[in-house]
């Protein structure tokens, strides 16, 4: 880790978009979804490490409204908790440009999902070429749900993805049909990921699942995002042993 920090430093990857398009055109309002931001974001925050924030443009990340509903994050109270998060985090109030961040300045590299990364991360080259050079330096690269929709970004000079041929997670296409947009979706994500040479594996729809290849870890949907995140500290906390 570079001299001078603390315990280390993380780069949050996030989506500017704050609507997506769909197959007939029309749009659907979305951004980040709020759990798979908030609770790495304060895991990671509470072991140490700085957590910069960096999106297209270096626009404020725009949150999924529905991923605040008490319907979906459980009681009232979680709710009003992750809503006071999402407004207050200093880190999601003032992010930097995708385009002015160095990936020699952090430790690792993490990517929160929700439907924004599929209309725009999905094609940002910023994001792509930040995720190869996090790769060629080995660093930890962590992406959860619809997150994994970066990785199509990543493609090297020949036109061919970088990470194709690895074994990742991400929100299956069963995921997407019990949650209602799988028919209006432009295109699925596990599908997309699967053309492009990802070997996708899944776990039940909505059930905790993490992969991991290499420096490369998924997590598969909103309830993997803490599991996911503490497995990335866990990989920082043996490099910082190997390397002392």
């Amino acid at each position: 880790m570079t001299e001078g920090r603390h315990r280390g430093a993380i780069l949050f990857v996030v989506t500017g978009a704050d609507e997506w398009t769909l197959n007939d055109g029309s749009k659907h309002k979305t951004g980040f979804w709020a759990e798979e931001a908030v609770v790495p974001l304060e895991v990671f925050r509470e072991a140490g490490y700085d957590v910069t924030v960096a999106t297209p443009g270096g626009v404020r990340p725009p949150v999924d409204e529905g991923s605040l509903a008490p319907d979906v994050v459980g009681p009232a109270e979680r709710a009003a908790q992750l809503r006071h998060l999402v407004d207050t985090d200093p880190e999601l109030q003032d992010p930097i440009a995708l385009a002015d961040a160095d990936i020699s300045e952090y430790d690792a590299v993490f990517v929160p999902g929700g439907h924004g990364p599929m209309e725009d991360l999905a094609t940002d080259v910023d994001a792509g070429r930040l995720l190869i050079a996090a790769d060629r330096a080995t660093k930890t690269i962590g992406v959860v749900c619809h997150g994994p929709a970066v990785l199509l970004a990543a493609l090297g000079d020949d036109g061919v993805n970088v990470f194709s041929g690895r074994t990742v997670t991400c929100f299956g296409n069963a995921e997407e049909q019990q949650g209602g947009l799988a028919d209006k979706a432009p295109w699925l994500l596990e599908d997309r990921l699967t053309h492009a040479g990802f070997k996708v594996t899944l776990g039940l729809p909505w059930t905790v699942h993490t992969q991991a290849d290499g420096n490369l870890l998924t997590g598969q949907n909103p309830a993997s995002s803490e599991k996911l995140a503490r497995e990335i500290l866990q990989r920082l906390k043996k490099q910082a042993e190997v390397a002392v």
